[in-house]
Order: structure tokens, then C-alpha cells, then sequence
């Protein structure tokens, strides 16, 4: 499927499967003590790639904005699907939150956090039968916070009302900054993305469904994103977008199923309008690794699988979604109180099927001793958990509720702990000044091996889960922050896996942070009505 990864000019490719393309990359771009993945040697901030697409010769159909009318935290019935509650869940999921200045400087905060604040992520809306806009697809513009309508459906996609969400990822965005490594950021970003969703549908009673039947190139038809002549500019990996999810939202409870060959029917019969606005005008570099993991990752059609719905831990208010921010700072001599804590671990119970387990570096909680724990998230038998139990002998933590099994794994003198907690997350302050770090591991030979597209599957679920990690700290008073950067295999040294079988793909710190009051926060969509505070 692929050629071998970084053969040299002079010797003959050998052919790799779609395994090896995966397990090969993921070595390929792990950080190391002694050198870092591949990345630009050089950054010209004033070049960076457009923060915002839009299609041009689309007039844009302006939404209105989330307001505390028709928003509560526990709805008692679900919202009726009109131009008011689609503006609040692309609001609460996509949209803009703030503006921030600091001297010249001035940037966007979204509701869905992004690694680097690169954003790669960009939303489509698919709309059949809903009386406010006319059956079609549209794209997400989420610095005007508006609907641009790309193509408008003739033949029926499925009757109504459907509203359903698909996500790409524009990957040069990451490119630009993070190198090889970027592919990794845009599938957590797509799972931070998917998270953002569910919870902002949760908030108007609706549930989200993923549609893992519509397979990659399907998607990439139904978005339109196939369509090469309407994404101009120099190189192609820099101005077209990857199809990643397809996402219906379900108003009733019960899941929309979307027929894969009924969307390519209606993608072709559609009348398509608008070209893509350019992303890059000049890019320096190529980083061709990043097209070959995306080739050997997509899913093909599966007619037989049925809609996936994501289970959100508890519906957090719309107020606390709009105010999430990354900390940038954390206050070194803060506690995180006892009571607190036992809320994050309820939150981070998992639903049926979950693969993540967190690796914990507890620094300062009230009560716990200082050290490596970790927290199963799944039957402590078997797996990861049994695993650690034959280099440690993993102690449960007494006094917790026994739906929380949190395993000590090593107790450390807190000011060794705090080195190697910033050691092992690239020397960041952030990590060891946190109350809490996480590392984020998942099993990972056996399952890419078997089906290679599951790569991007479990990115993504370590994204949604620092969703929840985001929106829980800012419920505690705290703040988090999502750490792409660390050294892959010392992580694994610390938990004792050093055959592959398991890969640490997502870090994350809780804290209280330290605000710098030489940023200036304005309101996202100036002149218009004020959102919710």
C-alpha cells in the first residue's frame, strides 16, 4: 500500500502493509531524550497558515449565537432543530469564545481546544428536512459564526429531520509547526472536536451518533472534499482537507443511520458551489510521512455497522463550555482538595469498551501520598493493569468509592517526582508545577495490527477524554491543559511496557493556573448580542 517510510533516493522502496505504514510512522515520530521528531527547523509566525477557511462566491447565512433562553443543564425536553438551537451547538462545539490580545498579538480561543491553537479541525453541516435552511451541505465558518451552503442537495439523502456534523482536518495547519509528528495532533483535535459536540448537544437533549459505516472516501465525497480543482494552491497535502467523522445528531434518542451508497448518490447529483479559500500561499516544507499514515488509515464502507453514540460523563453548563481556556501557568503550591479529586475520578469512569488507562503523576492531592498511580479505567483483570501488576505490586488506594480503582504504582519524594514529571513531558514547567499529570495509554500493537484504521480511533478517544479532563477542571475552579509534547518511550519505561504493546498517545495537567494580566480578553463576535458569561 505504501513505500517504505524515509528509504533513500538511491535504494529500491520495498512495499509496507497498512500495519507496518502505521507502527513505522508511530516510531518514526516518537520524541526522544536525545532528539526530537522531525520537525521545520524554522518559524515565520507572519506566514502562518489561514486560521479560518471559507469558499468563495458563498454568501454566508449568519446564526444566532448560544443564549441562556434556551440553554439549562438539564434540559427537560429536547430542543426543537431550528436556526436558534443549530447556532448554540456550532457555538458551544466550534465557535469562537474570546479574542485575546498581548501587544501586537491577537488571537481566537475556540470551544474546541487545538493543539498549538492551530485548529486543523473544520466542521460541515449535512441538513435534510429542517424547515430553517434547505436540504444540503454546509460549511461552519466560526470566526462570523455562519453557515456557508457548499452544495445544494437534489436527490434525498434520507428523510427528515436529519442534522448531522462531518470533521476534516486541513493537516498542513499542524504541519507547518509540529512536522511529522502532526498527524498524531490532528486525530486528538478530531476527538476533542467530537467531545465538544456531544457535550454541546447534551445541553439541547439531543445525542450524538458516530456513523462508522460511511467509510473515508465516502465522507471525502459527501464533504466534498474530493473535489481537487476547487482546492487551489501550490501543493495539494497544503490546501485539501482529510475526511475524518461523521457525526448525526439525534433529536428523539434514537440513532439516524446514514446509508454510505445513498450519500455518494446525493454527493453526485448535488450542485456543488464555491472554491476553497487558500490556506498557505507559500509553504516551505514537506513532510510526505503525514500522507502516507493518513492512506493507510482510512476506513472503507462497512454497510453492516450500526451508529455509535457517545456517552458524555455529565451535561456541564453552557457558561462553563464558553469559558474553558488552557492553562498556560500553574501555581506550584496549590493542593488540589480531596472531595475535588474524587469528582475528577467519578468523571472519568469509562464507558462500555473504553481503551484508555491513565498513568498518573500525583503531585499534590489531599491525602495521596506523592507518586505514580494509575487508573484502569476498564476491569482491573487482564490488560494493562495486569501487566503493571507483574512489575508492581499495585495497591488500591483506600477510601475511594469502589467504582474508582486507583492503583499506587510507586510513591516518590515529591521534589524527584516533580523532575521527572518535567523530564518526561519535553521540560515543561507545566507538568511539574500541575496538581496532577496524565499520561494517557493505550493498547496498541495487537489492535493496530489487526486493523490499522483503529490508529485514529484511539487518538481520538484520548482527545475526547481531555475533553472532559478540560471541562472538569474548569468545574473544580481549575484549569487544564492538553501536552502533545513528551518523550514517548521513558513514559513507557516509568509504567514498565517496553514492547510496544501498549503506547502512551495523549499527556494532560490539572492545576490552578496563574493568569497573565497583560492579555487583553474581548468578546468573540463583537457588536453582536452578548453570549452567555
Amino acid at each position: 500500500m505504501s513505500e517504505t517510510l524515509a528509504t533513500p533516493p538511491d535504494v529500491m522502496p520495498v512495499p509496507l502493509s497498512a500495519a507496518a505504514v502505521v507502527q513505522a510512522y508511530h516510531q518514526r515520530t516518537k520524541h526522544r531524550f536525545e532528539a526530537y521528531a522531525a520537525g521545520p527547523g524554522t518559524l515565520d509566525w507572519d506566514a502562518q497558515p489561514a486560521a479560518f477557511r471559507h469558499y468563495e462566491g458563498v454568501p454566508p447565512i449568519e446564526l444566532p449565537l448560544a443564549c441562556a433562553e434556551h440553554l439549562t443543564a438539564a434540559p427537560v425536553t429536547p430542543a426543537i432543530p431550528d436556526l436558534a438551537s443549530i447556532g448554540a451547538l456550532l457555538h458551544l462545539s466550534f465557535g469562537l469564545t474570546a479574542w485575546k490580545t498581548l501587544g501586537p498579538d491577537r488571537w481566537a480561543v475556540r470551544a474546541n481546544p487545538s493543539s498549538g491553537n492551530l485548529h486543523p479541525v473544520e466542521a460541515y453541516v449535512l441538513v435534510a428536512g429542517i424547515p430553517a435552511l434547505a436540504d444540503g451541505l454546509y460549511h461552519y465558518r466560526p470566526e462570523i459564526h455562519a453557515l456557508e451552503l457548499r452544495a445544494v442537495h437534489l436527490k434525498p439523502v434520507v428523510a427528515g429531520p436529519v442534522l448531522a456534523v462531518g470533521l476534516s482536518c486541513v493537516m498542513w495547519r499542524e504541519a507547518w509547526k509540529y512536522g511529522e509528528r502532526a498527524f498524531r495532533y490532528c486525530q486528538l483535535d478530531t476527538g476533542h472536536a467530537q467531545a465538544c459536540l456531544d457535550y454541546a448537544a447534551a445541553l439541547l437533549g439531543w445525542r450524538v451518533a458516530e456513523q462508522p459505516q460511511v467509510g473515508s472516501h465516502t465522507l471525502a465525497a459527501l464533504l466534498g472534499l474530493d473535489r481537487a480543482a476547487e482546492f487551489p494552491g501550490r501543493r495539494a497535502e497544503v490546501s485539501q482537507e482529510e475526511a475524518e467523522l461523521l457525526l448525526t445528531v439525534d433529536f428523539t434518542g434514537g440513532a439516524t443511520w446514514l446509508d454510505p451508497l445513498a450519500l455518494h448518490e446525493a454527493a453526485g447529483a448535488a450542485r456543488w458551489q464555491g472554491v476553497a479559500s487558500l490556506i498557505d500561499r507559500f509553504p516551505m516544507f514537506r513532510w510526505p510521512v503525514i500522507a502516507e499514515v493518513a492512506a493507510a488509515t482510512r476506513r472503507a464502507d462497512d454497510s453492516g455497522a450500526a451508529p455509535n453514540p457517545q456517552r458524555i460523563p455529565r451535561v456541564q453548563p453552557a457558561s462553563l463550555i464558553l469559558r474553558r481556556r488552557s492553562a498556560q501557568r500553574f501555581d506550584p503550591a496549590h493542593v488540589m482538595g480531596r472531595a475535588d479529586f474524587e469528582l475528577l475520578l467519578e468523571a472519568l469512569r469509562p464507558a462500555t469498551g473504553a481503551r484508555i488507562g491513565l498513568l498518573m503523576f500525583i503531585q499534590r492531592v489531599e491525602g495521596l501520598v506523592p507518586g505514580v498511580y494509575f487508573l484502569p479505567r476498564g476491569p482491573v483483570e487482564g490488560g494493562m493493569a495486569e501487566r503493571l501488576q507483574a512489575r508492581y505490586k499495585l495497591l488500591p488506594v483506600d477510601g475511594l468509592p469502589a467504582a474508582d480503582a486507583l492503583f499506587s504504582l510507586a510513591p516518590a519524594d515529591p521534589l524527584e517526582l516533580r523532575r521527572v514529571a518535567r523530564s518526561l513531558h519535553c521540560h515543561q514547567d507545566i507538568a511539574s508545577n500541575a496538581c496532577i499529570a496524565f499520561g494517557m495509554l493505550a493498547p496498541f500493537a495487537e489492535l493496530v495490527n489487526a486493523d490499522p484504521p483503529a490508529y485514529r480511533e484511539l487518538y481520538r478517544e484520548a482527545g475526547a477524554l481531555g475533553q472532559v479532563l478540560y471541562l472538569e477542571a474548569e468545574a473544580l475552579g481549575l484549569r487544564g491543559t492538553g501536552i502533545g509534547c513528551f518523550f514517548d518511550d521513558p513514559v513507557h519505561g516509568v509504567a514498565g511496557f517496553d514492547d510496544g504493546a501498549f503506547q502512551t498517545l495523549y499527556h494532560f495537567t490539572i492545576g490552578l493556573p496563574i493568569i497573565d494580566g497583560r492579555v487583553e480578553t474581548t468578546p468573540p463576535y463583537p457588536g453582536r448580542k452578548d453570549v452567555l458569561r
